[in-house]
């Protein structure tokens, strides 16, 4: 059945690599320096190897924004934005999958009744306004730097051909990358809680997680698309927008390039933050509009009297569009799914003040007295659950966020066999024998289950001020949670 409903996920990939392949090498095949089956081999082998090794970053995010419990509800978000996003394409538009996906996501926790988390929804927005801009500033100051190189350099035709040639294949390949590591997100993020793949080791050399193996098949559906179907939009990069000389070209795919490694680099992030400097969010933006940004930058520094303002003026429409169609396609699709399939697209979370969820409260440093008239009611969604929050008591999101993490019920108990089946080389044997002591132990809260496993063993508690390692930590707490479930479905 996983397999089955993957396969929306893989459309969408496809339709990825169909559309935004164009974002990378699109104004190189546009100005015939790179002919297009060369870009789509290149663009598929990095396109996955970013995925596999960097994709963790804007994944997290994702799911934040929205986490699909269910695989068949997974299934009809993918199926949204993937159709939203082929539709686009077969008109030609560099359209934003980012926004597709996020849309879709929407749709969701709206048929749900799960919370939005404003706070992750306005960092990814922020990224829709913030990525062309920068990447048009990248692209201007680049184009300026190396047209003043140029000046001042004595450099025959040939020779500038052979290497501008050779850069654009370069900045292609680190764009390629750097669109795997940051949208493979997209494709598969919304199937990583819900995935039953176990950690695989390859001759212990190196292990790839089940998020990993996700991001691999999710990267060939990429790789796919762009074989396929990525021709049309990348001319519509390449020569639509804007008259692009070689030069032109390599600036745009190299400012694409370092935009979304910009949001999508942990170690940048942690080097960043290490040395008390503000870091970019790990969000998949958009790299259509980023490329999209980078040809204008190109295009105003020269002028602007090359811009074909109509095109640029569509392909802005089909931005607003893309996220709008795809909470509508997303809701209906569900609606039917569910009424008319009978197939469950989301599993009901319920909220309830308990006597542990109260202390936990308390215990953060809030103000417990206004929960009186809600205690030990259960609710059956977040947007009931919150609606009531908000009528005795003013928080803040944090708060907000604390109280409603400790009121969250999963019913939790530990089967006997969950400690023989975690195959993940990571943890510990330490950390197996502490799942192994809660065999028949019952929990109404997850948190709770995290509390005793910390309890049970040093290796399972955070770390202070280390980053790197609580999220290893994380994966590795989701890993067994995720086990605990299947084992008591």
């Amino acid at each position: 059945m996983f397999a089955f409903f993957l396969t929306s996920g893989l459309f969408l990939g496809w339709s990825l690599g169909a559309n935004d392949a164009a974002n990378v090498f699109g104004t190189a095949v546009g100005s015939r320096m790179i002919s297009f089956k060369r870009a789509a081999l290149y663009c598929g082998i990095f396109v996955i190897l970013g995925a596999v090794v960097s994709g963790a970053g804007a994944a997290k995010t994702l799911g934040e924004l929205g986490a699909v419990n269910a695989i068949a509800g997974a299934f009809v978000v993918a199926l949204a934005a993937g159709v939203t996003v082929y539709w686009l394409t077969t008109l030609g538009y560099p359209v934003s999958t980012t926004q597709a996906i996020v849309g879709a996501i929407i749709g969701w926790d709206l048929f749900a009744g799960a919370l939005i988390d404003f706070v992750t929804l306005e960092k990814v927005v922020l990224s829709w306004f913030i990525s062309p801009v920068l990447a048009a500033l990248l692209s201007a100051l680049l184009y300026k730097l190396i047209a003043y190189g140029m000046k001042h350099m004595k450099i025959n035709m040939f020779s500038l051909d052979a290497l501008t040639r050779t850069g654009l294949l370069l900045a292609g390949i680190a764009g390629a990358y750097a669109l795997g590591a940051n949208n493979i997100s997209n494709v598969v993020g919304i199937f990583i809680p819900i995935s039953p793949f176990s950690d695989i080791s390859f001759f212990g050399i190196f292990t790839l997680n089940g998020a990993q193996q996700l991001f691999f098949i999710g990267g060939v559906a990429i790789a796919l698309g762009t074989f396929t179907y990525g021709k049309k939009v990348m001319l519509t990069v390449g020569e639509g927008i804007s008259e692009m000389s070689p030069v032109a070209a390599l600036v745009a795919v190299l400012a694409n390039a370092l935009v979304l490694f910009l949001f999508a680099s942990q170690d940048l992030e942690q080097f960043l933050l290490s040395h008390g400097l503000p870091a970019f969010p790990l969000v998949p933006v958009s790299s259509s509009q980023a490329i999209v940004g980078s040809v204008i930058g190109i295009g105003l520094v020269k002028g602007g009297r090359g811009i074909r303002w109509r095109v640029l003026g569509e392909i802005i429409g089909a931005w607003v569009v893309t996220p709008i169609a795809a909470i509508f396609l997303s809701f209906i699709a569900l609606f039917f799914l569910q009424n008319v399939f009978q197939q469950k697209t989301y599993v009901p979370v319920e909220y309830r003040v308990t006597a542990a969820a109260e202390q936990r409260i308390r215990a953060a440093g809030i103000s417990v007295t206004g929960l009186a008239d809600i205690r030990g009611k259960t609710y059956p969604s977040a947007y009931q659950f919150q609606k009531a929050l908000d009528q005795p008591m003013t928080l803040t999101a944090r708060e907000k966020s604390l109280v409603m993490s400790a009121a969250e019920i999963d019913q939790l108990v530990v089967a006997i066999q969950v400690a023989n089946r975690i195959n993940d080389p990571a943890i510990t044997d330490e950390q197996k024998n502490a799942v192994q002591k809660l065999w028949g132990k019952h929990f109404m809260h997850r948190w709770e289950l995290e509390k005793a496993l910390a309890e049970q063993s040093q290796e399972w508690r955070m770390k202070p001020n280390n980053k790197k390692q609580n999220e290893e930590l994380r994966r590795k707490l989701d890993y067994v949670y995720r086990l605990i479930r299947s084992a008591g479905q």
